[in-house]
């Protein structure tokens, strides 16, 4: 059954792509389709034995590197955690892919889309189910190169291409702190086994090391190293500059990199090396302050851009900011469980967002929307639960794991954990404002896009309604079912079992009741606030824009990362480039290398056609020269 999970994306992946044109966009669409489907059902079954026998596993698929004390096989590791992302990973794919069918049903190259759909689904199913450093390398690097060909499907669009190549970059950089945090464990501990790194852990606490001319406890340098990795896979602060631009993709590609595959995996590699990162209170300090940062800037940003799929974009970068402080503060079961309800509503507004913008004939921007929720129903309908769980509203998923994990942070006690809480506070308000001014511009208030006639709007086919509907479910009952299994204090102790690790038991006490009401009343009371602003009296807020021009522009401009980088990073770099390539390369190694030597051999050659004149005593002349020399070096020898 695990070998199916794996293998079955990847053989739909190899049909498709290979055999595309023998069994034509249909038959693609439908074995893609099926065969993630069907990985995705076989995960359930692996997630209810799991939950109800506490079922776990590791299947060897093969010895992968066997080279003196490096071993890694390539295995298939079952356990709670990687559980969970199988069901997470699986279901959403097996939706975008049959939402996918309408969604792209007239772009010509559908075979190739479907077949880097399936191999996404195939190297994140790697990645999750790895039990070594190396396997989950390989994973890692998959989805980074799968997040390639999907953000640059169009590659006749060059936005779509420099989009793709700066997430591939950017990834880069923190595949390289990654990859250093991986030689630096095999150094210490002679392994890249999970289970044999974490049962060391404990021996080497005072081990140190100088990095960068600074000493540091080795524990300390190796979860920085992997939380670089992790930052630049799930967008974070300094890193994050990737996944705005990564929307230039499909719109299907958007809601799997945010809600399922590439941007979990960071979150999913902290929790996986819990019992590391609980020795390291440095790293987790940074990794909550990371997360504040990045839950706050991307939240900001959001509540000025006009792109719509930009600005889910930005609420999946806060949203993992969410993440990663829960992590940071120790609480790595909150973290995964809003991964979890996380998956099904962010899923659920792409998509929603999709279905608005193919009804719209690919218009993305709001301002050119508005006014169409008699014509867009069920699409309006769906979105309106989407928004209401990432929200927070109460008593759907999102307002379970977004509360957990503000309530564990005001529970730590210290002052990290109340800057956090209180910060999660406030960037639950600005998410609820950015929410529902999305939704308010799409729907409500005055058509006003001038290509698109409002009587020809209409709903997208059933095959793209229907993932929403399953997706809608999800966010309504995701948060309620699982909360108790997944941080419940008794419960999720035994669910998780060796998964995680917990030095020290998460608090079990209860905030204040008027914490408990603050962040629900706030993101209730923003709803008609964000009607009146949005909708009723937009002189408000283009009022307010004027007196704040700068802020508003600083938040236009994305807080100016991009220039920054440019001016830093990228335009020196481009200057070193040309220099090397006209100056160095152009004008010493080409001149004096092959451009030289054949530029020589043809002066040459030239020359010596001369002597090609007819006449005799021309030849006999050059045989003469030619034996005199010859004489002269036998002589000389």
């Amino acid at each position: 059954m695990e070998y199916s999970i794996l293998f079955l994306p990847l053989i739909a992946s190899i049909i498709s792509g290979f055999f595309g044109k023998f069994i034509g966009d249909k038959g693609s669409e439908i074995i893609t389709s099926l065969f993630v489907s069907i990985s995705a059902i076989l995960s359930f079954v692996v997630f209810y034995r799991v939950i109800n026998d506490g079922y776990s596993n590791n299947l060897i698929i093969a010895t992968w590197i066997n080279s003196g004390s490096l071993n890694a096989n390539w295995s298939i590791n079952v356990d709670a955690l990687s559980s969970v992302m199988l069901v997470v990973v699986t279901l959403v794919s097996s939706l975008v892919h049959i939402y996918s069918i309408g969604y792209m049903s007239h772009d010509p190259h559908k075979q190739r889309f479907m077949a880097y759909l399936s191999l996404f689904t195939f190297a994140m199913l790697t990645l999750v189910t790895s039990d070594n450093f190396i396997q989950l390398f390989f994973g890692w690097e998959g989805v980074g190169l799968c997040s390639y060909f999907l953000i640059g499907f169009w590659y006749k669009k060059e936005s779509a291409n420099a989009a793709a190549i700066k997430a591939f970059v950017v990834n880069r950089v923190g595949d390289f702190g990654f990859a250093l945090g991986i030689f630096l464990i095999f150094y210490i501990f002679d392994t890249v086994n999970y289970d044999e790194v974490f049962q060391k852990i404990p021996l080497f606490l005072d081990n140190r090391l100088v990095f960068l001319g600074i000493n540091f406890k080795s524990v300390d340098l190796i979860c920085l190293l992997l939380f670089l990795g992790a930052m630049g896979k799930s967008a974070q602060f300094l890193l994050h500059t990737w996944l705005p631009d990564a929307m230039e993709g499909p719109t299907p590609v958007s809601a799997l990199i945010h809600a399922a595959t590439m941007v979990t995996a960071g979150v999913f590699l902290v929790v996986r090396c819990s019992p590391i990162y609980e020795y390291s209170e440095l790293a987790l300090s940074i990794i909550t302050i990371v997360g504040i940062l990045t839950a706050f800037f991307a939240a900001t940003v959001a509540l000025v851009q006009s792109d719509i799929k930009k600005i889910i974009a930005y609420s999946t970068c806060s949203q993992l900011g969410y993440m990663f402080f829960a992590a940071g503060i120790g609480a790595y079961n909150v973290a995964m469980f809003h991964l979890f309800t996380h998956a099904f509503f962010k899923a659920l507004l792409f998509l929603g967002s999709g279905s608005v913008i193919h009804s719209f004939k690919d218009e993305q921007n709001i301002n050119q929307m508005g006014g169409v929720w008699k014509k867009l129903p069920y699409t309006y309908s769906l979105m309106i639960i989407g928004t209401l769980a990432l929200t927070g509203f109460p008593f759907l998923s999102g307002f379970y794991s977004k509360e957990a994990i503000i309530e564990f942070a005001f529970l730590r006690g210290n002052t990290l954990g109340m800057f956090a809480a209180y910060s999660g506070i406030f960037v639950a308000l600005l998410t609820s404002i950015y929410s529902w001014r999305l939704i308010f511009k799409t729907f409500h208030g005055n058509y006003n896009n001038s290509k698109v006639s409002i009587e020809s709007m209409h709903e997208s086919p059933l095959v793209m309604l229907l993932p929403l509907l399953v997706l809608a479910i999800g966010s309504i009952f995701a948060g309620i079912l699982f909360k108790g299994l997944f941080i419940g204090h008794e419960m999720s102790y035994d669910f998780w079992g060796s998964s995680i690790k917990f030095l020290e038991p998460l608090s079990i006490k209860h905030p204040p009741t008027w914490f408990l009401f603050l962040t629900p009343a706030l993101v209730i009371i923003s709803i008609p606030i964000s009607f009146y602003l949005f909708i009723i009296n937009k002189k408000v807020v283009e009022k307010l824009v004027r007196m704040n021009r700068p802020l508003y522009l600083f938040l236009k401009n994305k807080w100016y990362f991009d220039e920054l980088y440019d001016y830093i990073f990228v335009n020196p770099s481009k200057r070193i480039g040309h220099f090397l390539w006209k100056k160095i390369d152009g004008s010493i190694i080409d001149r004096f290398g092959p451009d030289g030597i054949s530029q020589l051999i043809k002066n040459f050659s030239i020359r010596a056609v001369k002597f090609q004149s007819g006449f005799i005593y021309q030849y006999a002349f050059v045989i003469l020269i030619g034996f005199s020399i010859l004489l002269t070096l036998l002589i000389l020898n």
